[in-house]
């Protein structure tokens, strides 16, 4: 109460944002970087020149052999990204759902969702993937309906479960780091529990989880390879299709590396897109 007889209430401070020195980038758990991609291109070209010198005479370029079965993988290749954004969508929503029940009140919601969190956090993916594509039915019958589920449906949601459970910390940790006088703020303000986490704690949780939720995209885009493994034809199994259908030992390495380089190609931009959000979204 001060001396007009005017009652100060805590008021919720502005978000700030810190700047990160120019010259220093903050830290990303991405591992690309252009001098990895150099050398990427570089091994390409090197395998390329030592296959066709290894080549017999009156056999088709290593190039040309690439470009026929292009198509092919890109449809492979294009394969994997699908399964990459439907894992990480519905994969994002349940561990948003997952990662509140981390934070609730009642002492049993926080015990089974920390029990769900863990077990599939530190679950090997691989494992995952073949109890999903082994042990879910082929089809669904829905009202008389029969929807089939196609081994790709099946391998993303078990990517989507791994997904699940690391979105699900992000959102503990993110709401974790806000600050105490947040919540403090909001109770003078009369708001509810329901209330601060909608207007005040997630908004500003945003920020914070973006970057490593990109970094989480790019490893389940690298992670898609191992589908093949259950038997989905992706960009993975089609390129081992193409070498058995052309039977040259030359075309291992430069096929592999070809692959190899275009998920380098897709996930460097995410790489650099984290570093320029994780810049711009640093906070104190």
């Amino acid at each position: 109460m001060t001396g007009g007889g005017r009652t100060d209430l805590a008021v919720l401070k502005p978000f700030r944002r810190c700047r990160v020195p120019s010259g220093r980038a903050p830290h990303s758990g991405l591992p690309f970087t252009a001098r990895h991609g150099a050398i990427l291109g570089g091994a390409l070209v090197l395998a390329v020149f030592i296959g066709d010198a290894q080549a017999g005479p009156g056999t088709p370029s290593i190039a040309a052999t690439i470009l026929k079965w292009t198509p092919l993988l890109a449809r492979g290749f294009a394969l994997n990204i699908a399964m990459s954004v439907l894992a990480m969508a519905s994969g994002t929503m349940l561990g948003i759902a997952l990662g509140l029940g981390l934070i609730s009140l009642a002492r049993p919601v926080r015990a089974v969702s920390w029990l769900v969190t863990q077990f599939f956090r530190n679950a090997p993916w691989l494992v995952l993937l073949f109890y999903c594509v082994l042990l879910m039915p082929f089809e669904l019958r829905i009202a008389g309906v029969t929807v089939p589920l196609p081994g790709w449906a099946k391998a993303t949601a078990g990517l989507a479960l791994p997904v699940m459970a690391n979105v699900a910390e992000l959102v503990r940790g993110a709401v974790q780091s806000i600050p105490s006088g947040q919540w403090e703020a909001s109770d003078a303000l009369a708001l509810s529990r329901l209330q601060t986490l909608r207007l005040v704690i997630l908004p500003q949780c945003v920020k914070r989880m973006t970057p490593p939720w990109m970094n989480l995209y790019a490893i389940v885009v690298v992670a898609t390879p191992l589908t093949s493994i259950v038997g989905v034809s992706e960009a993975m199994t089609l390129t081992g299709d193409v070498l058995s259908s052309e039977g040259r030992t030359e075309l291992l390495v430069p096929m592999y590396l070809y692959l190899l380089t275009w998920f380098f190609i897709y996930c460097y931009p995410i790489s650099r897109a984290t570093v320029a959000v994780e810049r711009r979204f640093a906070v104190r």
